[in-house]
């Protein structure tokens, strides 16, 4: 856990301000066209610097990150702050060398006009203190041109060894203030390794930063794994393991690094968990004698029922954010296609894809307004975004292979599989953001797949 406290008091440019503890970011969900246009928009009578969404592209809005005051941490929490926020393609961050102020202290008035020469639209200032144990992070965020803080500041107290968390934090809070979106930094992904040759691949489970970093193996590569997800807490995950030799599902507590079978019928094979939002439920594939069924179980029991059954194949089923539906994918119409239903089962599937191809692999979104899904058409593979009706499909990649799309808890961005074609093809993580402009490869030094992206760390 991250401390969120009060800062005293620190001077702005006129005048001293108190500053307030803040328990969390503004969360004021997700509402974007699918081409955005993203620019500073101050109201007409000096308001807040706010990054307004609307059709067509501009530049990022330009900000100052001033160089971090502090010990032997600063520049590297500055850093990763740096990192984060250039990283959404929402930002750019200005060069030091363009600088014309120099802060000698953390809170020493802010020279708006020196700001406004370079061009600088927000300034961010930090500072980082650490003992041997404890690390303190503070900052400030300004409108350059309105020239006022942009809120209260505010400091995160954390272990030493978990000073990229305080980083992220930090970044969070600036890129909520700008952009009134719930942030994402703060969070991690799970993940399968893949090493060998394609034909024996070995695979283990691993969960990092969203960015790669801290990474931490989950289990071995003795038995072959799969198609990981977070429970909506974030503290298990479940997964399919092949450890009794057929696909099985089994839980993993994330903290105590022990796992537990969840399936173990040695007549049907069960993968594609996925656990409802409250985590009380979970939705997967049972297949038996060749034929595929959605079922739904409660873990805590074991108790498990059909939800879906039919002479087709139904699998990858996954919740809405409220419970009340799934998403799954079926060949009942003939090739593979997007269907919702009911999650309780009380209702008849209802078909959503209806582009060329095959479709699979659906995610919804934690706003619930999307589901991304994986899309073949010829000889290309696409991550693609619908809404929940199945209007406004738009493809945010092509590739020899994309797959496996995952949402960042804002709903903004997707991670993804991208396996690179040829004999030495290998899968890698990417992600993009749901106007298909920002893509991105992950920053590993090996092969992964599979990835899923938990919630917000508290």
């Amino acid at each position: 856990m991250i401390r969120i406290a009060s800062i005293a008091a620190l001077l702005t440019s006129v005048a001293a301000l108190p500053l307030v503890a803040q328990e969390a970011a503004p969360d004021a969900g997700l509402s974007v066209d699918v081409a955005p246009q993203i620019g500073p928009a101050a109201e007409d009578e000096g308001g807040p610097l706010r990054i307004e969404i609307t059709d067509g592209v501009v530049e990022p809005l330009a900000i100052a990150i001033a160089p971090f005051h502090g010990d032997g941490l600063a520049a590297e929490v500055q850093s990763v702050v740096e990192a984060d926020l250039t990283g959404t393609g929402l930002f750019r961050s200005i060069d030091d060398d363009a600088f014309l102020e120099t802060r000698d202290r953390f809170d020493a008035p802010v020279g708006y006009e020196k700001w406004k020469a370079i061009n600088a639209q927000a300034l961010v200032t930090g500072d980082v203190s650490a003992t041997e144990t404890e690390v303190t992070v503070r900052f400030r965020l300004f409108d350059i041109f309105s020239g006022q803080a942009l809120g209260d500041g505010m400091q995160f107290v954390t272990a030493r060894d978990d000073w990229r968390r305080a980083a992220h934090k930090m970044a969070d809070q600036i890129y909520a203030r700008l952009t009134g979106e719930a942030p994402y930094f703060d969070s991690r992904v799970a993940f399968i390794q893949e090493t060998g040759p394609k034909d024996a691949r070995l695979k283990r489970l691993g969960i990092m930063d969203y960015d790669g970093a801290n990474i931490a193996w989950l289990t071995g590569d003795e038995a072959l794994v799969l198609a990981p997800r977070f429970a909506p807490d974030g503290k298990s995950i479940l997964y399919t393991s092949f450890e009794s030799g057929f696909p099985q599902i089994r839980v993993m507590d994330v903290e105590s690094v022990t796992s537990r079978p969840l399936t173990e019928a040695s007549d049907t094979m069960a993968f594609s968990p996925r656990y409802s939002p409250d985590g009380k439920w979970i939705v997967y594939s049972q297949d038996k004698a060749g034929n595929s069924d959605i079922w739904q179980m409660e873990p805590a029991t074991g108790t498990a029922r059909p939800l879906i059954a039919s002479p087709a194949i139904e699998t990858s089923p996954d919740y809405s954010p409220d419970g009340t539906q799934i998403v799954f994918e079926s060949d009942r119409s003939g090739s593979p296609q997007l269907y919702v239903a009911p999650a309780d089962g009380s209702g008849e599937p209802v078909r959503i894809s209806f582009g060329e191809g095959r479709y699979g692999t659906p995610a919804w979104s934690p706003n619930g307004d999307r589901i991304a899904f994986t899309r073949q058409e010829g000889e290309s593979f696409h991550i693609g975004v619908m809404r929940a009706d199945g209007s406004e499909e738009t493809m945010l990649t092509e590739s020899f292979l994309d797959e496996g799309p995952t949402w960042a808890p804002n709903g903004r961005v997707v991670m993804f599989t991208r396996v690179t074609p040829g004999g030495d093809g290998e899968p890698r993580l990417h992600s993009v953001d749901i106007t298909g402009r920002n893509m991105r490869p992950l920053d590993l030094d090996f092969a992964a797949s599979d990835p899923a992206w938990g919630p917000l760390l508290p």
